[in-house]
């Protein structure tokens, strides 16, 4: 990881990196940032069972955790809090960055290519 979060028991943290980029990312999108957020999730798929989703929300939903890290707000929907719970958000940049990628410490096993995983 490139930056370090400091423990806080919210479901996910983010780096500064990840949450300058998201935050450019949705002000591009003509969000409004006070309201719209990122949100993380875990959807069946994968050969080793979940993989990890991302996408812009205009606003959270009514049953989601809702944490805010460097400006960013970060929505979790309940089914997926137990997978990713102390989670980081990183953001790698440059021709050789992978973007966003999750630091889960729950994962217990990983697909070969990274895009899946297993708890």
């Amino acid at each position: 990881m490139s930056q370090s979060v400091e423990a806080s028991g919210d479901p996910v943290q983010v780096t500064e990196d990840a949450a300058e980029q998201a935050i450019s990312l949705i002000e591009n999108e003509g969000y409004d940032t006070d309201e719209a957020g990122l949100r993380l999730f875990v959807q069946q798929g994968g050969c080793a069972g979940l993989s990890y989703g991302l996408r812009f929300d205009v606003e959270p939903e009514e049953d989601d955790a809702i944490t805010e890290h460097n400006g960013l707000r970060v929505f979790v929907d309940p089914a997926s809090q137990k997978y990713i719970d102390g989670s980081v958000l990183d953001f790698e940049g440059g021709l050789q960055g992978k973007g966003f990628s999750v630091e889960n410490p729950n994962v217990e096993s990983e697909c070969g290519c990274g895009e899946s995983f297993r708890t």
